[in-house]
């Protein structure tokens, strides 16, 4: 639908986009299971991952983004791309997931800034928050391997991993809620 359209998005503090290979890899291992579905992109940043979603086929996405440079662009990028099904909210991730779910979301996808203990945060509040139903995926690229006992730590519900990779210094990887 969008395939390779390139899409402005303005410099921000820690944004890092997705690299393409990453990209094509994630949307390869969910390609079967994606379509139609409700996804969540709690740092949207470029809008990467989101857009790539909407053009897999994905019901919807809901992109939150805290940096207000950022937020605009996306917003700019939506309506250029008349993205109906993709939701653009301007704010903080920990504070959207301080409210309770309106809706239940089957993939979340998580990029946080590394190296600022962002992402045990975020799979914490999505645990205890009441977002994590059975069936459900979460994306996540971090600083480091992501292991079952950092897992274990931060989410109650049981998960497994399904897929790892390491890309350069980007580690990620896509965790099943059981």
């Amino acid at each position: 639908m969008h395939r390779g359209r390139k899409l402005p998005f303005p410099d921000a503090p820690g944004l890092r986009p997705t690299p393409n290979k990453v990209r094509e890899t994630l949307f390869n291992w969910i390609q079967f299971e994606s379509s139609g579905k409700v996804f969540l992109d709690l740092f949207t940043g470029s809008g990467a991952l989101s857009f790539e979603a909407i053009s897999r086929g994905a019901g919807q996405v809901l992109s939150i983004e805290k940096d207000f440079n950022a937020f605009q662009s996306l917003e700019k990028n939506r309506k250029k791309l008349k993205s109906d099904n993709l939701q653009v909210i301007y704010s903080d991730a920990l504070d959207f997931l301080d409210k309770k779910p309106t809706q239940t979301f089957d993939f979340f996808l998580l990029d946080p800034p590394f190296h600022q203990k962002i992402l045990e945060k975020t799979l914490k509040k999505l645990s205890i928050g009441g977002f994590l139903i059975t069936g459900c995926k979460i994306y996540i690229e971090s600083e480091f391997e992501i292991m079952h006992n950092f897992l274990n730590q931060e989410i109650s519900q049981k998960i497994k991993i399904n897929q790892q990779k390491r890309s350069g210094q980007v580690h990620y990887c896509l965790i099943e809620v059981l």
